[in-house]
């Protein structure tokens, strides 16, 4: 068994991903920033769309959906800490959930601090990640809500997945990202790579699609938080990971 992924722009910053199970063919995507782009991706592959995996309730995530239901008559998979939020649901999941795509099987991460209903879906039989907006490449979502807390150990749970777990995310912030990573650990030789890397993927119009945990726990400043040079950059020697978190989370939204 094996997934076929599919990446594009959507909206301004949104990524659309679409999934295919090569066995049976299913298809889903993740999340349904823009109805009509998604639905262009898969007239491309004469796909129909079976599922669509919501990863949290922002309406740039699931403004799509009564469209493509309509469209498509698909199965939509969303949060159950959302309901009240999302009406159009067929199945509502929660931590330690299992879903399945063809023959493949994902377990629900509930990853909260982004928003209280978030949840990331992790295929670990392929070792693949949707993250949503929880984790982004060399950086992190916002917190809505102020539980600086819940999001500094959602990041955590991410990062205790193995190393070479491919990510994907939510939004492309990466060529911003890593200007604030490198302002927080200027330092880092493997952080200067990736920058030069998204520098480049921006200037030929390109996406910075996805990374590996492995990459992001080497220049991920927000899965750094427990090293002194870190919290130096936000005055918290010797500080609790989580304060340091909090700190850089707020130069961030200043940044």
């Amino acid at each position: 068994m094996s997934l076929e992924i599919v990446t594009f722009p959507c909206l301004d910053t949104n990524i659309g991903i679409l999934l295919r199970e090569t066995e049976t063919g299913n298809v889903a995507a993740i999340d349904a920033p823009d109805a009509d782009t998604i639905d262009a991706e898969l007239k491309k592959r004469n796909w129909t769309l079976n599922h669509i995996l919501i990863t949290h309730s922002h309406s740039d995530h699931v403004q799509g959906v009564p469209a493509l239901i309509k469209r498509h008559s698909c199965r939509v998979i969303a949060p159950a800490k959302a309901q009240e939020l999302l009406k159009q649901a067929d199945l509502w999941v929660g931590e330690g959930d299992k879903i399945r795509i063809g023959n493949l099987r994902a377990a629900v991460l509930a990853t909260p601090g982004h928003c209280q209903d978030h949840l990331s879906y992790w295929f670990e039989s392929i070792e693949t990640l949707f993250a949503g907006d929880c984790l982004f490449a060399m950086g992190c979502g916002r917190v809505f809500g102020g539980n600086y807390r819940a999001m500094w150990a959602s990041l955590q749970r991410l990062a205790g997945l193995p190393e070479a777990t491919r990510v994907y995310f939510g939004h492309d912030y990466a060529l911003a990202n890593g200007r604030f990573a490198l302002a927080a650990e200027p330092e880092n030789a493997a952080l200067q790579a990736r920058v030069a890397v998204a520098e480049t993927v921006r200037a030929v119009g390109r996406m910075f699609i996805s990374s590996t945990i492995g990459d992001e726990k080497q220049t991920n400043p927000f899965l750094r938080t427990s090293l002194p040079q870190i919290a130096q950059k936000v005055d918290l020697e010797n500080g609790d990971p989580v304060a340091v978190f909090k700190a850089l989370r707020d130069w961030k939204d200043r940044f």
